[in-house]
């Protein structure tokens, strides 16, 4: 894949905007800044489509990766922005590395640790920032932001 990807999602109370550069964009950030959240929200439209209660506008698809079964799963992902939560120990391995440069994928990792096997550019860590309400009490728009 070449090119910017910009990605919009959203539901009843948060909305996330973005946009991909490279292949391989780490996320980084403290406790309740929404970044499993917006992982949650991939999961529930990639699982559900149109029925969920989750808007998401982007010209690929977008998938969350995990588990054990890591492997088949991304052999069905062609073209495409997969999205991963930390806390999958198959991302710090060679394998993973191996594999995931070898496809047409963005990957878009969540990770407060290192990640010493993957090729990702210091300029494409960024971490999730709330900029402001939208409509209702609870309902923010988020946005990524550079992490030094």
């Amino acid at each position: 894949m070449q090119g910017t990807q910009k990605v919009q999602i959203q539901n009843k109370r948060v909305r996330y905007e973005f946009e991909l550069k490279r292949n391989l964009t780490v996320l980084r950030g403290d406790s309740a800044t929404g970044k499993t959240t917006l992982i949650d929200m991939i999961e529930e439209y990639s699982n559900n489509g149109n029925d969920s209660a989750v808007q998401l506008i982007c010209d690929r698809p977008c998938y969350v990766l995990s588990g054990t079964t890591w492997k088949g799963q991304l052999s069905e992902m062609h073209d495409s922005i997969v999205f991963i939560d930390e806390g999958n120990a198959f991302v710090v391995t060679d394998e993973f590395s191996n594999v995931i440069q070898k496809t047409d994928n963005y990957y878009v990792i969540v990770s407060r640790e290192g990640l010493p096997n993957l090729p990702y550019s210091v300029t494409e860590i960024y971490g999730i920032r709330t900029s402001g309400k939208y409509g209702g009490v609870k309902q923010y728009y988020h946005e990524f932001y550079r992490h030094n």
